[in-house]
């Protein structure tokens, strides 16, 4: 199995869940990810807390281009949340 496959399947099951629980589950891991231990539950952790913030960003995004007049411009919320990463 490919990796894009695990994570495109990975990505559809994180779909299913509701942002309510996801929110809550993501305040446990920030107080995991803000106590540094350098191992693997650690690194799962911030896994974990990217994932759901993956999942609230998707939903802003989404909710902002289906409430925009013009859906061909993209609004400046948007713009602001996508930042180049180095």
């Amino acid at each position: 199995m490919g990796i894009e496959k695990v994570l495109l399947g990975l990505a559809d099951r994180i779909l299913d869940f509701d942002e309510a629980s996801l929110s809550i589950l993501q305040e446990q891991y920030l107080k995991k990810v803000s106590d540094f231990t350098p191992t693997r539950d650690w690194e799962r952790a911030i896994i974990v807390y990217f994932l759901i913030n993956s999942v609230r960003v998707k939903n802003k995004i989404f909710n902002e281009r289906l409430a925009s007049s013009n859906a061909n411009e993209m609004p400046k919320v948007m713009r602001n949340l996508l930042k180049v990463v180095k």
